[in-house]
């Protein structure tokens, strides 16, 4: 595998560089540097979307009669590429890259017309209800009940771990419709505008003390069946579809080789147990050995991908290895980091940082003080955050599962 870019390819990478050394204001750089989980700042990110929409990049894996970019698979590996190496801000996946696509290939004429021009503007911000307090990795056990009323879908249920359900505007659900044959049938894919009434959304406080997930309590909420994408109890194969978008794409190496490079430069200047500085402690140094040379693996794999899809391949359950390896490799780096922040990483100062939600309960220091950097601020909250990593877009224990049938035979 021939790991170069061709001369055009090159080309590209310089043109996205310049883009974001350009258009990246302090502000929106600030955000992304000072993330403390895959979530970045509200206000940042719809910001920098809106900056991309300018140019005709916000959505590039779109079809290119929808608002997206007329790119080769290389193209949009090296565009995700630079925006992680230049430190950009996240854009709410649950729009852009996940229910955009299903809405492509299932939605209605109708549909397509009215989501996806007000998606690229973030006029339209959705969240996602998929898990419920009694269904999380096992979601064709999902309860959320939906009964026919005419032209509508009465709900009453609750949908937890919301991520933006405070911000959005509108969700996209699975509900229960049908209790016959087996569990994956029976349940539809809606779109619900959370103005109804009967949506009540609490906002949950995580470890970290942000508020960037709320559970979403429905009290007899009537949805238009107009909002139903594909078909009724055949909505197990939408939320299929859309779950390949949640798990691949894109690049999440570079990300992880700057981070440890970045804890790397941290160590080298930060005290060791022996008197020294931490990265000559040869326990320190030989776990970030590690997790930099698991990042470069990660990274071939992630080429290995590519090239199959260039080929006209499909990835199949490469999708669940790479999940698996970036998400546990993130929380080890996550875990260095903390280790090399020392004592005032143990430090509760989110005003330090630009968290993806509000903070609760937590009054900043008038004068604003930091004890230590910004970035020993940010890395308890990454690290509290990383947690989830390997339980989000299905735990890492079904990833395995996955991998273990498909490329095992088990």
């Amino acid at each position: 595998m021939d790991l170069s870019w061709s001369e055009a390819d090159a080309a590209f990478r310089d043109e996205v560089r310049q883009f974001m050394a350009e258009k990246m204001t302090p502000e929106i750089s600030r955000a992304g540097r000072l993330m403390t989980s895959v979530y970045s700042d509200h206000e940042a990110s719809l910001a920098w979307q809106a900056i991309l929409h300018e140019r005709g990049w916000a959505a590039p894996a779109w079809p290119l009669e929808y608002g997206g970019c007329d790119w080769s698979l290389t193209q949009h590996y090296i565009f995700s590429r630079e925006s992680q190496l230049a430190g950009a801000p996240s854009l709410s996946p649950m729009g852009i890259r996940m229910v955009a696509h299903a809405i492509v290939k299932f939605g209605t004429p109708e549909q397509k017309e009215f989501f996806l021009p007000r998606i690229l503007t973030a006029e339209v911000f959705f969240c996602q209800g998929y898990s419920e307090p009694e269904s999380g990795s096992d979601l064709a056990s999902l309860s959320m009940a939906a009964t026919d009323d005419g032209d509508h879908l009465v709900c009453t249920g609750s949908k937890i771990w919301t991520t933006h359900a405070t911000e959005a505007n509108w969700m996209f659900a699975l509900v229960r419709t049908s209790r016959t044959g087996k569990k994956q049938h029976g349940i539809t894919f809606v779109l619900v505008d959370m103005t109804t009434p009967g949506i009540q959304v609490r906002p949950l406080v995580m470890t970290s003390g942000e508020e960037v997930q709320s559970q979403v309590f429905f009290d007899a909420v009537r949805i238009p069946k107009a909002n139903i994408l594909g078909n009724i109890d055949e909505g197990w194969t939408v939320a299929k579809y859309l779950l390949e978008f949640e798990r691949g794409g894109g690049a999440t190496a570079p990300a992880l080789q700057v981070m440890a490079e970045d804890i790397a430069q941290v160590a080298a200047r930060q005290p060791g147990p022996g008197g020294g500085v931490l990265i000559d402690d040869p326990a320190f140094a030989r776990k970030l050995a590690d997790a930099r040379i698991r990042t470069e693996v990660l990274e071939i794999l992630e080429y290995r991908v590519l090239a199959a899809l260039a080929g006209g391949g499909n990835p199949g359950a490469a999708s669940s290895m790479l999940k698996v390896i970036s998400t546990e490799l993130s929380q080890t780096l996550t875990e260095l980091a903390l280790e090399a922040a020392g004592p005032r990483g143990r430090v509760y100062q989110p005003h330090a940082t630009c968290p993806g939600g509000p903070i609760a309960d937590f009054e900043p220091p008038a004068d604003g003080y930091v004890s230590g950097e910004p970035w020993q601020a940010v890395a308890p909250l990454r690290y509290f955050n990383d947690r989830a990593g390997s339980i989000y877009a299905g735990s890492n224990e079904i990833q395995r599962n996955i991998l273990a049938k498909a490329e095992l035979g088990l």
